[in-house]
């Protein structure tokens, strides 16, 4: 059964991150077998932003898409940069007139593989909501809820099926992820999806990242969390064949708290004063998931990934 491996990683954090992520990630692509690679930049250019020159360090070294979330705009020159590279994504729930795009569409290797970056409202900026967004993009995308119901006579089914097989993976059974009439394909304009679906959002709350990955379920490959840089053990399939996952986690200082320096970060939390977080240094643990993904578009499959430094980045 032809299927597809997605590696989706958490927020890269500074320049030790950024170092790390760089000398792992070619060894790690090859390693997974992984089709596809898409990363968080937002915090990749001293802790919050994203340069042209380390986004191009990434995509260098084997990222296809750079997803972000409400710290992309740090940076001077990200209004030119989001515009001018279509595989950088800010989130597409920002109001209308923002520079760049949050969705991206491209073809790897004879599939048609598409990114939606959303983020979240809860105790977040309150940008445009990102379940009619979500809907909207789709929507042209040719997936449309009323389409997708196909796909739900796998409600329950896949989920109370799904077996772990070891720690780090959740997996749906053979008889389960084949397409048969109690567990079709995606339905969109009366055909499968063209390929799968890849949403990463951004979001604090993860009651919002369950309920949008829920609202989209049938409608979407994966639905993938960033922004807390704490990777969750929340993986499962979703009815109508949805691989989710709450937090993807982080690629930064395991010395730190959540990728700044923990001595700032302390003096801030007691002082209460707005003290400058600054990136930490030191060794660094990367996180993220493998999503296995079937030509149907259906998830059947969910790796977590962690890959711990040894020794400081030079």
């Amino acid at each position: 059964m032809t299927t597809y491996k997605a590696l989706m990683l958490g927020d890269v954090i500074g320049s030790a991150g950024m170092d790390y992520m760089v000398s792992v990630l070619p060894a790690l692509i090859e390693a997974l077998s992984a089709d596809f690679v898409c990363l968080n930049a937002e915090n990749a250019s001293g802790g919050f932003g994203l340069s042209e020159a380390d986004a191009d360090r990434l995509l260098a070294c084997g990222v296809d898409c750079l997803t972000s979330g409400n710290h992309i705009w740090e940076k001077k020159g990200i209004s030119e940069l989001l515009d001018k590279r279509q595989n950088i994504l800010r989130p597409a729930n920002y109001p209308s007139g923002a520079p760049g795009r949050g969705v991206w569409q491209t073809e790897k290797n004879g599939v048609l593989w598409t990114v939606l970056n959303l983020q979240g409202r809860e105790s977040m900026r309150p940008i445009d909501s990102p379940f009619s967004c979500a809907d909207q993009l789709l929507a042209d995308l040719g997936i449309t809820r009323e389409a997708a119901m196909a796909t739900t006579s796998l409600a329950g089914e896949a989920a109370a099926a799904s077996a772990t097989a070891d720690a780090d993976s959740v997996v749906v059974p053979a008889e389960s992820s084949a397409t048969s009439a109690a567990n079709p394909t995606f339905v969109a304009s009366g055909g499968p999806l063209p390929g799968p679906v890849l949403v990463d959002f951004h979001a604090e709350s993860f009651e919002e990242k369950e309920a949008l990955a829920l609202y989209l379920a049938g409608r979407i490959s994966v639905l993938a969390g960033t922004h807390t840089h704490i990777p969750t053990a929340d993986e499962r399939i979703l009815p109508g064949g949805t691989g989710y996952l709450g937090d993807l986690g982080m690629c930064g200082p395991v010395d730190s708290v959540i990728g700044s320096d923990t001595a700032s970060c302390l003096r801030r939390c007691v002082s209460q004063m707005p003290i400058k977080l600054e990136p930490a240094a030191g060794a660094c643990a990367l996180s993220g998931a493998l999503f296995t993904i079937a030509a149907s578009g259906h998830c059947t499959e969910i790796q977590r990934i962690r890959r711990e430094q040894t020794v400081p980045a030079c």
